[in-house]
C-alpha cells in the first residue's frame, strides 16, 4: 500500500482527466475535489472513483466541460440543471447561485439535476459555511438503486446522502455529512478493491441474510461496473433502521423526484446525482448581536465536556475526526491500496496517459 504526497496524487489524477478530454482547469478541480476526499478520511469517495469516472466519461453518463443551465428562477429560487457534466464543475456552480441569492434575499433554496457523481457532499456544505451560511443538503442517485429499505431486502434507494453544515464564528464550521445507509457505496467499492473490510451486516443477499462480503451487491460485474450493471443479488442495508430508512426516503422525494432529477428507481435509468440546498444566513433569524456565536460556543463547550465512555479518549464532533486525519496525511501521504492505486494506473492507460509517466509523477518510480 503506497503512501502518495497529496500534490503528487493531485497532479497524477488530474493527468488522467487532462488526457481522458476535460481542460486543465477541470482536471485540476476533479482531482483536488477526489484527493481532498481521501486527505479527510472519505476515501469512499475519493481518488478510487478515478477509473469509475473515466469508464462513465467514456459511456457518455459525464460529460467534460459542461456548463449548468437554469431552467427556473425567482429572487429566492433556482431550478439548476447540470446537463450531465461533472459533479466537481456544476455543484460548486449550484451552490454559488444558492450562496448569492441568500446573501441578497436571507434565505434560498436551490435544486440541481443531472449532475455527474458530485462527490463529497461535505464540501459543498464547506462552500457555504466559508461564506456564513448554513446549509441543508438532500442528494439522491438516479439509477443507483442500491440500498434495501428496512423490513426488505430487495434495492430500492441510492445510498441518499443527506448533509448539513453550520459556520462557527472564530472557528472551523461543522460538517454533518453520511450516506443513509450504513456504509457509502464508495465503501464496498474499498473493500472490493482489497482495502479496509466492511463491518458485519452492512450488506443483505438475496436471502435476506445479512453479510459483509462486497460481491453481494457487485456480483460477476465487479466494482467497476457501470451503476446498472451491478449484478449482485443483494443490497447495502440502510442505516438506523426504520429511521435510516425514513430519512433516504426523504433524500430520495427531495433529492430526486422535487428536482426533477427523478428518484433512484424504477427500472433502468441513466446515472444523475440530484440535490436540493436550503441556505440560510444567520443574521436573519437573530435579534440579538453575537447571540448565535455565544450560544453556539457554550454549547459546544458543554457536548465536549462529557466524560468519554469506555473505548474513548474524547467526545468527536461532525469535522474534527476529517481535521485531524487531513493534517495527519498532508503530513505523511495519501494510503492508497495496492488495488485501488492499479485502478488509477488503468484509468491513465485508458485515458493515454502511460502507466509508467504516472508512476514517475507519484513519486514512486
Amino acid at each position: 500500500m503506497p503512501d502518495i504526497a497529496a500534490d503528487r496524487l493531485t497532479n497524477v489524477v488530474a493527468a488522467v482527466f487532462r488526457h481522458a478530454g476535460c481542460d486543465d482547469v477541470e482536471s485540476l478541480r476533479v482531482a483536488d475535489n477526489l484527493v481532498t476526499a481521501n486527505l479527510t478520511g472519505h476515501d469512499s469517495h475519493g481518488v478510487i472513483r478515478t477509473l469509475r469516472y473515466v469508464d462513465w466519461m467514456a459511456m457518455g453518463l459525464i460529460k467534460a466541460g459542461q456548463d449548468i443551465r437554469i431552467a427556473k428562477e425567482s429572487p429566492v429560487l433556482a431550478v439548476v440543471d447540470g446537463q450531465m457534466g461533472f459533479g466537481q464543475t456544476v455543484a460548486p456552480l449550484a451552490v454559488d447561485i444558492g450562496i448569492k441569492k441568500a446573501k441578497e434575499m436571507e434565505v434560498s433554496i436551490v435544486t440541481l439535476k443531472n449532475a455527474g457523481h458530485i462527490g463529497r457532499v461535505g464540501a459543498w456544505a464547506e462552500q457555504a459555511a466559508a461564506e456564513g451560511l448554513v446549509s441543508i443538503h438532500f442528494v439522491n442517485a438516479r439509477g443507483s438503486e442500491l440500498v434495501a429499505p428496512f423490513g426488505g431486502r430487495e434495492r430500492r434507494f441510492s445510498t441518499a446522502p443527506f448533509c448539513v453544515g453550520v459556520p462557527q464564528p472564530n472557528g472551523p464550521p461543522h460538517i454533518l455529512d453520511f450516506a443513509t445507509s450504513i456504509v457509502a457505496e464508495g465503501k464496498v467499492l474499498i473493500a472490493a478493491k482489497g482495502g479496509k473490510g466492511l463491518p458485519e451486516g452492512a450488506l443483505i443477499d438475496e436471502d435476506g441474510q445479512h453479510s459483509h462480503h462486497p460481491d453481494v451487491l457487485y456480483g460477476s460485474a465487479g466494482p467497476d461496473a457501470p451503476p446498472v450493471g451491478r449484478n449482485g443479488k443483494g443490497a447495502i442495508r440502510a442505516m438506523g433502521e426504520h429511521k435510516g430508512s425514513g430519512l433516504a426516503l426523504m433524500c430520495e422525494l427531495l433529492g430526486g423526484s422535487l428536482t426533477g432529477n427523478g428518484a433512484a428507481g424504477p427500472g433502468p435509468r441513466d446515472f444523475a446525482n440530484g440535490m436540493l440546498s436550503i441556505y440560510l444566513t444567520i443574521d436573519a433569524f437573530m435579534e440579538e448581536d453575537n447571540f448565535f456565536a455565544e450560544d453556539v460556543k457554550g454549547y459546544i463547550d458543554f457536548v465536549k465536556s462529557s466524560t468519554p465512555a469506555a473505548g474513548h479518549t474524547e467526545v468527536l464532533l461532525p469535522g474534527e475526526p476529517e481535521r485531524a486525519r487531513k493534517a495527519e496525511r498532508l503530513a505523511n501521504g495519501v494510503p492508497i491500496a495496492d488495488i485501488a492505486w492499479d485502478s488509477i494506473l488503468q484509468a491513465a492507460e485508458k485515458s493515454g496517459f502511460s502507466r509508467a509517466d504516472a508512476i514517475e509523477m507519484a513519486g514512486l518510480a
